[in-house]
């Protein structure tokens, strides 16, 4: 019998086998996901597949897809409490994926797994990253389980706590695509790429988390402001750009993670910056979180993952002659929690315009003030931005910035979107028409 058909006859237990008690239902997962695993094993790779072979290499995971995701609708909390020994141990998502592939094989892919998917591009890969947007999102769809995990994601990261006393000495850090530098009460965040335009791949989240910590850490900090820096790309030599969003190079060469990109930065420094960070002690009858007002200047374009930043600033002063776009829908993907808070600051038609047609808003355009609150010739710019900061000392800011935030977008609605995000972002990083897209990138490199 030719590999083929033995993936299409199967041999993993119907869905019902994992409503079980949670021993039965880890043996069960396991047996079958092992099952699938040896059979997709004796297969080409994915873009050497006849049709015959993908047609029974998508029947088989997708049978083995429906076993996870039965059993994490089941067994979502108890799942986590053995993962966190309930709720005692506050986890990184890695951290977090890397325990479940260890205690229940077979429920997402292993570090060598993901290790070997890294090392070929998109289209040749068995998008076994699905499998941790299964995971991932009925964990958040729990009110216990999601709700945990987020609050424990705003915990400072062990990067910047390392760094945390240097900083504090020297009142600057080069974190590599992101610098930090603390003048006059003012955390100064510098976005650096000027190779991409500050296009964002992991190394840039990484950093991007750590100096969001150090500037939320720093009690001498009172005010934290983020601005692109100065360019070296010839289109661009020479001038301030925000951001040019997601690198499309890092992935269409499959260097673009769910885990450590896409999930990592809605719940990592993106949430921090909208509910701040949490202290270590958790006993403590104080607020748990420190907050700190956010300023952002926009020079040339904040496009894609620079548009939905500006989303969550308390506010945006724009160089006149700056744009905002979100191309995502072209690029195949979705535009991070842009859908969840473009919505409530620009209404639904101009939302629909601009993530599923690709309007681009100018500076300039009426509709641009529902996006940034000043714009300036670009002369201007650095004296607008200090009277703005200057505004945004006052003591009562910080509580009333809570309070306000609370008010449009609380923690469960923010939980429900992400549970959703997680599993839709997953299925569209294999898509059909993304795949395509990288093989036509490729082909023009």
């Amino acid at each position: 019998m030719t590999a083929a058909a033995h993936l299409r006859e199967g041999a993993g237990d119907p869905p019902a086998a994992v409503r079980r008690n949670l021993t039965h239902a880890r043996t069960v997962l396991t047996r079958a996901a092992h099952h699938t695993q040896g059979l997709l094993a004796k297969l080409p790779g994915p873009a050497e597949r006849s049709v015959e072979q993908r047609e029974a290499a998508a029947a088989a995971t997708d049978a083995a897809r429906t076993l996870r995701a039965v059993f994490m609708d089941t067994h979502a909390d108890a799942v986590y409490d053995e993962l966190t020994e309930n709720r005692s141990r506050c986890l990184s998502l890695a951290e977090l994926a890397e325990a479940a592939a260890s205690a229940f094989p077979g429920l997402v892919p292993t570090a060598d797994q993901l290790k070997a998917e890294r090392s070929v591009v998109q289209a040749d890969k068995e998008g076994l990253e699905i499998d941790q947007g299964i995971f991932f999102s009925r964990l958040l769809r729990s009110p216990t389980a999601g709700r945990h995990l987020i609050e424990s994601l705003l915990r400072p990261t062990p990067r910047a706590l390392a760094l945390l006393a240097e900083f504090r000495a020297t009142g600057s850090a080069d974190l590599g695509s992101v610098r930090i530098e603390r003048t006059d009460g003012v955390a100064h965040l510098t976005m650096c790429r000027d190779d991409c335009l500050n296009a964002e791949d992991n190394r840039q989240i990484d950093d991007m988390e750590t100096a969001v910590d150090l500037a939320l850490l720093d009690p001498e900090v009172e005010v934290c402001l983020l601005r692109g820096g100065v360019m070296t790309h010839p289109r661009y030599r020479g001038r301030r750009v925000f951001s040019a969003g997601i690198n499309l190079k890092s992935l269409h060469a499959g260097e673009i993670s769910l885990v450590d990109f896409l999930l990592r930065r809605e719940l990592g420094y993106i949430h921090k910056i909208v509910r701040g960070i949490r202290s270590q002690d958790g006993d403590d009858w104080r607020t748990p979180v420190t907050e700190k007002p956010w300023v952002a200047v926009v020079d040339t374009f904040a496009i894609g993952g620079g548009a939905q930043l500006l989303l969550v600033f308390d506010h945006v002063v724009a160089a006149s002659d700056a744009y905002f776009s979100l191309p995502a829908a072209k690029e195949g993907i979705i535009p991070g929690a842009a859908a969840l808070r473009l919505v409530r600051a620009a209404g639904t038609r101009l939302s629909r315009q601009v993530i599923l047609e690709g309007r681009r808003i100018w500076a300039a355009e009426p509709e641009a003030r529902l996006l940034v609150d000043e714009v300036h010739e670009t002369e201007d710019l650095d004296h607008a931005v200090e009277r703005s900061l200057e505004r945004f000392r006052a003591p009562a800011v910080v509580p009333n910035r809570r309070m306000l935030h609370l008010a449009e977008e609380s923690v469960d609605d923010f939980r429900c979107y992400m549970a959703e995000f997680a599993h839709q972002q997953s299925l569209r990083l294999y898509s059909a028409d993304v795949l395509d897209k990288v093989g036509r990138f490729s082909a023009v490199r």
